[in-house]
This record gives C-alpha cells, sequence and structure tokens, in this order.
C-alpha cells in the first residue's frame, strides 16, 4: 500500500506562500486518488493559508509543528504540550541581540504545539526575508546558532527549517515521529526540500529508507510535480 508524504514549504509552496492555482488544481485531484499526507513545521493556520481549506481537508492526515499537531480534516487527533524552558528563551534572546543583522520584524521566538520556532528576522509583518536569505547563506547563521544550542542544551532537537527560521523541540521530537502511524510494510514515498544533515526534513528522510522507502529530495514544487506527474 502505497502513502505519499509531502513537506509543504519548498515543496508543494515556495516558502510561506500561496500554492501555485494549477498545482493547486493538479494536487487536488492526486490527492483523491491516492493517499497522500502533509508533514510541515508551521502551524495548521499558516498551511490553511498556503494550500487552502480544500487541499487540506482533501489529505489523509496533516501533520503541523513537525507532527506535533496532527489533524485530520477539522479534527485534532494529537497536540503535543511542551513550554521552553526559561534558560533556553534567555539563549535565544541573548543570540538575538548578538547577531548583526539590521532587520527585525517582531516575533523572534514563536510558540506551537510540541516546540517552538526562532527567527533573527521574525515573524512579524514586514520585509527583510529576502536579505536574510542571502545574510544566511553568507554567514551561516543558523548553523552557527543550530551548534551551540545543542552544545548549551544537548536534549534539544534543533533542526534549520524554511528560510530564516530554527525548529525547536525535546531531543527526538522531529518530523520522523510521524512515522508512528505508519506500518512497515506500507511503502512510503517522501518528498522535501531540507534534506541535509541539520536540516528538517532529514530525519524523516532517513526514518524512510530505514523502511525501505523511497526519498526525493527536491528543488521546488514543480519538480514535486514532474515527479508525481507519473503516477496520475
Amino acid at each position: 500500500m502505497k502513502k505519499y508524504i509531502f513537506d509543504v514549504d519548498g515543496t508543494l509552496t515556495h516558502s510561506r506562500k500561496q500554492i501555485d492555482p494549477e498545482f493547486h488544481k493538479f494536487f487536488m485531484e492526486f490527492s483523491s486518488s491516492h493517499d497522500v499526507y502533509l508533514v510541515t513545521g508551521s502551524d495548521r493556520a499558516k498551511t490553511l493559508e498556503q494550500i487552502t481549506p480544500e487541499l487540506y481537508n482533501n489529505c489523509k492526515r496533516v501533520y503541523n509543528c513537525s507532527g506535533s499537531d496532527v489533524y485530520e480534516g477539522d479534527k485534532n487527533v494529537y497536540r503535543d504540550s511542551w513550554e521552553l524552558p526559561e534558560d533556553v528563551e534567555k539563549f535565544l534572546q541573548d543570540e538575538l541581540d548578538y547577531s548583526q543583522f539590521p532587520i527585525r520584524n517582531g516575533l523572534h521566538i514563536e510558540s506551537r504545539p510540541g516546540g517552538v520556532n526562532f527567527s533573527i528576522l521574525g515573524r512579524g509583518e514586514g520585509e527583510g526575508r529576502d536579505e536574510y536569505v542571502k545574510w544566511d547563506k553568507r554567514r551561516n547563521e543558523r548553523r552557527d546558532i543550530a551548534d551551540r544550542l545543542k552544545n548549551q542544551f544537548p536534549n534539544l532537537e534543533v533542526q534549520i527549517g524554511g528560510q530564516t527560521g530554527l525548529d525547536l523541540a525535546p531531543l527526538g521530537i522531529n518530523k520522523s515521529q510521524i512515522l508512528r502511524d505508519f506500518q512497515w510494510f506500507h511503502a512510503l514515498y517522501f518528498y522535501g526540500d531540507m534534506m541535509e544533515p541539520g536540516q528538517n526534513d532529514y530525519p524523516l528522510g532517513i526514518g524512510v529508507e530505514k523502511r525501505g522507502g523511497y526519498v526525493y529530495n527536491v528543488e521546488d514544487y514543480k519538480e514535486t510535480w514532474r515527479l508525481i506527474s507519473k503516477y496520475v
């Protein structure tokens, strides 16, 4: 029995953007005839905004917050509760003060079920996303912050996610946790764009491969579209 698992940002949409209308139409047809599951670091509200409620509800399950907040349509079937320890929050605030990136949009520490997202740029309204992406590519700021967090808090899971953020959760709480809902006889196909070590699709990719499944590191939604067109 084939099960198709998709990341959202960078895989079905551009990062933090809405799904392309033509691809939306195609993916609605695909998810109507295949067992489709979504797994994303974003919360439910953001995912609904990106892919539309129609497509969200057409999937078998949607694993928001890297699998810590799980929905079948409008029904919440699982939610993890975890609060950021005060010492970790202080550490993140120090990193925010230390960073030399000049643009700040607010909401730098965003609480989500099972974890938090940390962003130097921030999740508030404003410009600066393109500037931060270039900054991070030159300076590897997120990677360096992740390394410092792991050294200081070894019981913390730290993954690079999307274009500007870091996903933090208890050790072992990452996208691979969704495998609890799949049987070993399922044929798993996983599509994501953040498959390198330290990125947030990597743990699930490794888990799928260990089960004999298939993992596709895609460049963008257009490559995803091309790869799954053969199954329609």
